[in-house]
């Protein structure tokens, strides 16, 4: 159990970072790179992360349950779809299910990861996503909550640069 805990964790960290990153760009100039972002731009980050957390749950839960018969894109929830409009359409979607329970949250990383692996070829995002989709049901609430966290705060700044 702790070797996929500890695999789950350096995945999420090494892709996260890697996703981010011009291939010109090491590690350290990343994460300085990001630093400045977040206090450059922090309010509009601590913004933009409720809404990027509630389109990860959307576009997962609108993919297993088919609410609605649209393909969405995350990053199309996100920077077009008004943020009222979204978590109408999430509470929706989750029906009965809270937005504050494990489905809701398992949905979240499901979605954030997608988003985190959009630039891979098709069978590669496909076998790391399996691989996510595993991982998951193996992870304790917390350890979900956490990445989903650091997940979503990434994938945020994503959008403001």
């Amino acid at each position: 159990m702790k070797i996929i805990i500890l695999s789950f964790l350096i995945f999420c960290h090494f892709n996260l970072a890697c996703a981010q990153a011009p291939q010109t760009k090491s590690t350290d100039e990343l994460a300085q790179h990001n630093a400045w972002l977040k206090q450059k731009f922090s309010e509009q980050h601590q913004n933009l992360i409720p809404k990027v957390a509630v389109a990860d749950m959307l576009f997962s839960c609108n993919q297993a349950r088919k609410i609605e018969p649209v393909n969405y894109k995350i990053n199309d929830l996100i920077l077009r779809m008004d943020k009222n409009r979204l978590a109408e359409k999430l509470i929706r979607c989750l029906d009965n299910d809270s937005m504050k329970s494990d489905i809701a949250l398992n949905f979240g990383l499901l979605g954030c990861f997608e988003d985190q692996l959009v630039h891979l070829p098709d069978i590669e995002r496909k076998q790391k996503m399996d691989l996510v989709k595993k991982t998951i049901h193996d992870l304790p609430h917390n350890e979900r909550k956490k990445s989903f966290t650091q997940c979503v705060s990434a994938q945020a700044i994503n959008y403001l640069q």
